[in-house]
């Protein structure tokens, strides 16, 4: 798939097939995001992978919006050092991982994490250490019956030459 493909046609998918995703399409996934752009070449990202189900339930209990990412066969949960940009080189990363995933045939969906109550909660049960940020929490699957037809607005409606 080329790039403005994959960009015109990714969709958020809640609801995935049960089967596992093979270890070298995790790691490339994971790879892609590391290639994300970084203020400055800091790099403060770190992802955490999921697949165990009993973690994954744990994690999506704890989320407000985020109940599926127990029925998905992985979750990549993105969080970063604390930098002036983390907020934009974790979600530049994030990103990536939904593009790479599309690319790979799979569904996924961002689930947000900053600035969240469960934050600090999340990051305990992964056991993550202190002075990282939860970023995000990325669901990931195959996904399960018909994608959904994309709604965004006209170009028409958002694009405005020289000024407002």
């Amino acid at each position: 798939m080329d790039a403005i493909k994959c960009l015109k046609t990714r969709r958020s998918i809640r609801k995935y097939r049960s089967s596992p995703i093979p270890k070298n399409i995790i790691e490339d996934i994971i790879d892609c995001a590391r290639q994300a752009p970084t203020a400055n070449n800091i790099q403060p990202w770190e992802f955490v992978v999921i697949t165990d189900f009993d973690i994954k339930n744990k994690v999506a209990k704890l989320t407000d919006r985020g109940k599926f990412i127990a029925e998905a066969p992985l979750c990549i949960v993105v969080f970063s050092k604390e930098t002036k940009y983390y907020l934009e080189d974790c979600s530049a990363a994030t990103q990536n991982i939904l593009l790479a995933s599309w690319v790979y045939g799979l569904g996924s969906c961002w689930v947000a994490g900053d600035k969240k109550p469960y934050a600090e909660d999340i990051r305990k049960t992964l056991n993550v250490p202190e002075g990282f940020k939860l970023v995000s929490l990325v669901s990931i699957g195959y996904p399960e019956g018909k994608i959904p037809a994309q709604t965004k607005k006209s170009l028409t409606d958002v694009l405005h030459l020289e000024s407002y």
